[in-house]
């Protein structure tokens, strides 16, 4: 439906906005806005421009904007200069594009003026709305980040809106992996910057490592549009940004403790806990650890480094698997985000774990570092002064949208309504039933002609339906972390007839699979068969993700469907039990699905369990965090200090005076000033990384103080304290102790002593801040527990903790 006056918009919006809201405040969700009202009258001054400019020449267009952008400060109302802008962007994109903004798009642009998270269903134009706010904030002289995905969408973004923005004078760039310092700062440059969030967060750690403005590459942080607002916001909300340097790598004995967990067996060794990721070795399993050291007893406070790096060889046997939690590309191990089901590029696990992985595959053993500097992605976002979202599913995380980000979430109709039909789900009894099923229905749609997508939840899982497939005759694409290269050619013909893509959750997320394939030659042919057809063999451990998949089907009324096939030993569902709570009755016959509401019912309890744990530990990382934060701010702010050349350092002059004398009498007062300056630098540098490296061990013990009856956060906030307190003392002494230490020369001073290494490397961690989810009800084997005592079974804990708080996921069954 194309809306052209304000009452079709309001006739549209109202009645299901309202009765929408009704239910939401139902299920306790108040926080959405449905009213589009207030903005109707501004709508309608945006189409009332519409012919005269229409009637206007380019040369006319462009310079009614030179105009329209030497009054954005002044002469105009904000009022008027939207509207007058936005009626420009329109015309500009329908004369490059040839793509004109929709009413609702219109609206959409609004509302993300204004600082809030609009959501609009996949294939609305996300990416053309952003266009609207991003030149009317260029024109108030804001710099604009868009932040997409992935680099590939923050390149063909730039690229494809990028007409647009010249035709309106306003410049345009992107940032990508690879780049150079140099390409860097010129693109963040630009008026309008497409880049991810994690490389904009990337830059932001290494700029507060510069020794100099110059090296900088960032400039101010003023407007930022979070595109799949969802997923950066929410989901990848809980992984650290890290930059590190060189260290020299540490000891570590993972091949050796690699072979003892190979001849380990469960459960006369060890005992696995799959529900709250725990491994704990029994009494015969560590007489036998104990045997191959030749270490004595394993609880021994010198055996805490061996104990601490079994239980990491055991954890990487049994809790991580190849092919669904990392894979291995060229020799190395690539991670995998489980909410894309793509390779993080740069991330790692830290202190041991990823060293033990390695060995387990026989790999060379990677780089370590030490930490720099780190910052969450929540935090970071608050560097903005303004900052708003697009996504297709907000509503489900609006209370955290809103508490973490101060983000409000207006929920948009779609421009012409949806034409998808979500089946009810297939549910087994087995594993075996319904990947059974799931081939049949594959076969069946395919030999329609129709196109199929199937969503799966691990590389492993995509792989062997992929071959099962095969098997039967059925040719199919598979789009994985092992072909991500290929994604933009296998998306562009997923949509052709009879077309089988076999995909993890990276599928084609930020592009439409268009019907008939890339340039919908058979669009008519795919449409008479209903439209592309969405399988899930999966629920996923956030409905999001699910809506996401559902929405690859039924863009812009779009005929589609969608259904998932799902057992009950399935990883989400088995890790919860589902099937004991299920009677009998239901669950006798093997091959068939399962209708009972009571089974729907407690497999949607599942989910909402695993979202709660989710939703627990960011806010846990949140709590945690946001005290370091402020100490990181206070560093920064000072560190910033120091690097502006017009903040002159005095502290060796107040606390050395006759040293500092001799000094400017040899290199002059300017370079004595820019000496003590690098000087300061380093040393804030060298004190806060050891910071953060005691910060990260009072995290990994903190969680010991629950065996004194004491709560681990506040413990935490005071040793923090107490340690940062400690920090601004030390920084100022080692300034000083460091003057007194260099060779005063006929140059000056000998800083190269200082021995001052910039990062070498970026990664992210993955984090869990919720490592003894059972409240330290730990045992290790049947007879060991804590009666024996705390001194006895510290170095266990901390090993535990050490490995437990890095991954939570179970691994697949297949």
């Amino acid at each position: 439906m194309n809306i052209s006056t304000n009452q079709e918009l309001g006739r549209v919006v109202d009645a299901p906005g309202k009765f929408k809201q009704l239910l939401d405040r139902w299920h306790g969700r108040h926080r959405a806005e449905y009213d589009l009202s207030p903005y109707l009258e501004k709508l309608e001054r945006v189409n009332e421009r519409e012919d005269e400019l229409r009637a206007q020449t380019d040369s006319q267009l462009k310079e009614h904007t030179r105009k329209l952008r030497g009054s954005a400060t002044e002469g105009l109302t904000a009022v008027e200069l939207q509207c007058e802008t936005y009626a420009l962007v329109r015309e500009s994109a329908r004369r490059v594009l040839g793509m004109r903004h929709f009413d609702v798009q219109i609206v959409g642009g609004m509302v993300l003026d204004e600082g809030k998270v609009v959501e609009m269903q996949t294939g609305e134009g996300k990416t053309l709305v952003a266009v609207l706010a991003a030149v009317l904030n260029a024109f108030g002289g804001r710099r604009v980040h868009v932040l997409t995905f992935n680099d590939y969408l923050a390149r063909r973004d730039a690229r494809w809106m990028g007409p647009v923005y010249d035709f309106l004078g306003v410049s345009v760039a992107h940032v990508a992996a690879g780049m150079t310092p140099g390409e860097r700062r010129q693109a963040y440059g630009a008026d309008v910057t497409y880049l991810t969030a994690k490389e904009a967060g990337f830059d932001y750690l290494r700029d507060g490592l510069c020794y100099t403005q110059g090296e900088r590459v960032h400039r101010d942080f003023e407007f930022a549009i979070v595109d799949e607002a969802d997923s950066i916001l929410i989901d990848e909300a809980r992984i650290p940004l890290v930059v590190a340097g060189n260290r020299d790598a540490q000891p570590h004995n993972a091949t050796r403790m690699a072979a003892i967990a190979r001849i380990l067996e469960s459960p006369a060794h060890y005992d696995t806990d799959e529900n709250s990721r725990n491994i704990f070795l029994t009494e015969r399993g560590i007489r036998r650890v104990e045997s191959e050291l030749g270490c004595g007893s394993l609880f021994d406070p010198e055996n805490t480094q061996w104990l601490t790096e079994v239980n990491l060889a055991l954890h990487v046997k049994e809790l991580l698997t190849r092919d669904v939690d990392y894979i291995v590309r060229r020799g190395a191990i690539e991670l995998v985000d489980e909410f894309t089901g793509r390779v993080v590029t740069d991330r790692q696990w830290p202190d041991g774990l990823q060293a033990a992985l390695e060995a387990k595959e026989g790999l060379r053993f990677g780089r370590e570092g030490e930490v720099l500097g780190t910052v969450t992605l929540q935090h970071f976002f608050g560097l903005y002064q303004k900052l708003a979202g697009l996504t297709a599913t907000a509503r489900a995380e609006e209370e955290e949208l809103e508490e973490c980000y101060g983000l409000g979430v207006m929920v948009l109709p779609p421009n012409r309504p949806c034409n998808r039909q979500d089946h009810p789900d297939r549910i087994f009894n087995n594993r075996g039933a319904k990947n059974q099923a799931l081939v049949n229905e594959i076969t069946r749609v395919h030999s329609s002609g129709r196109p199929v997508l199937v969503g799966t939840a691990s590389v492993r899982e995509s792989e062997d339906l992929a071959a099962r497939l095969r098997k039967i005759g059925v040719s199919c694409d598979v789009l994985n972390a092992k072909t991500d290269e290929l994604e933009a050619r296998i998306i562009a013909e997923a949509g052709a007839p009879g077309a089988v893509t076999i995909s993890t959750n990276m599928a084609g997320r930020g592009t439409d699979i268009r019907l008939g394939g890339a340039d919908e030659r058979d669009r008519e042919r795919v449409v008479a068969n209903g439209g592309l057809y969405v399988i899930g063999t999966n629920r996923h451990e956030s409905r999001r993700i699910d809506r996401q998949l559902r929405g690859r089907a039924g863009r812009q009324s779009d005929p589609g469907s969608s259904r998932f096939f799902i057992s009950l030993q399935d990883d989400v569902l088995a890790r919860y039990g589902v099937e004991g709570l299920i009677p009998e009755r239901y669950r006798r016959r093997e091959d068939t699905p399962m209708e009972h509401a009571l089974v729907r019912h407690r497999i949607d309890w599942a989910q909402r369990v695993v979202e709660g744990q989710n939703l627990a530990i960011r806010r846990a990382l949140w709590n945690y965090s946001t005290f370091i934060e402020k100490q990181r701010r206070i560093v920064r702010e000072s560190r910033d200090g120091l690097l502006n050349a017009s903040d002159n350092p005095t502290r060796w002059q107040n606390e050395r005076p006759k040293r500092y004398t001799q000094l400017v009498a040899v290199c002059g007062v300017e370079h004595a000033s820019f000496l003590e300056r690098q000087v300061s630098l380093s040393c804030v540098d060298r004190l806060w990384a050891n910071h953060l490296g005691a910060i990260a061990e009072l995290r990994e013990s903190i969680h010991m103080v629950r065996l004194g009856n004491k709560y681990p956060l506040p413990e935490f906030l005071r040793a923090a304290d107490s340690a940062f307190r400690e920090l601004v003392t030390r920084i100022d002494d080692e300034i000083v102790s460091a003057f007194d230490s260099l060779e005063l020369t006929e140059d000056g001073l000998d800083v190269e002593r200082l021995n001052v290494r910039g990062p070498s490397a970026t990664w992210t961690y993955l984090v869990d801040d919720n490592p003894f989810r059972e409240s330290l009800g730990l045992h290790v084997g049947g007879d060991i527990a804590l009666s024996l005592g705390v001194v006895m079974l510290f170095p266990f804990y901390a090993a535990a903790a050490l490995y437990q708080r890095y991954v939570k996921r179970r691994p697949s069954r297949d």
